[in-house]
């Protein structure tokens, strides 16, 4: 099971950036933070507000020295498909066709086969900081990934409520 403070599962996933196809690895963002968010499936109703979110906030999270991706279940050819209908996004969009990822991060509802909706933010050197696991139900909140990104890019200690600006407790 992965764990908050460990090094996260590395993954080499297929997808789509832009309307290219494209493969991407953990790895390839060494020295940067980054999002990976799992949504359940395309063609659904909560997911595409959720994928649009990131990429209105995408301009906002790489000046954080941070990268977003988006994974589901799904194959590169429906993401493709799906970009049709919802739009270029600003992040590439993975294929975690064989649901090894989703299981490495422990988020795969193994009767349906799709993820639950996970999101992960990992550091420059690759360790997993925050990771917040939801219903497939309910979509997450783009605000508080940044609020607890720029926390964590902070180095110190961040009380509740903690907002960029507010006074942190100290070195951590």
């Amino acid at each position: 099971m992965v764990k908050v403070g460990e090094p996260a599962p590395d993954f080499t996933m297929e997808g789509v950036s832009g309307h290219d196809f494209t493969t991407v690895s953990l790895s390839d963002y060494k020295g940067k933070w980054v999002v990976l968010f799992f949504y359940p499936l395309d063609f659904t109703f909560v997911c595409p507000t959720e994928i649009t979110g990131f990429s209105k906030k995408c301009a906002e999270i790489s000046d954080l020295n941070a990268q977003v991706l988006g994974a589901s279940v799904d194959s590169k050819f429906s993401h493709l498909a799906w970009l049709d209908d919802i739009g270029k996004q600003e992040y590439p969009l993975l294929s975690d066709i064989t649901k090894s990822v989703s299981r490495d991060y422990g988020i795969l509802i193994e009767s349906l086969g799709i993820a639950l909706r996970g999101t992960f933010i990992i550091d420059p050197e690759g360790i997993l900081r925050w990771m917040v696991v939801q219903d497939t139900s309910v979509g997450r909140s783009v605000e508080e990934t940044i609020r607890v990104l720029k926390a964590l890019q902070t180095g110190e200690l961040c009380p509740v409520e903690w907002e960029p600006g507010d006074a942190t407790l100290g070195k951590a």
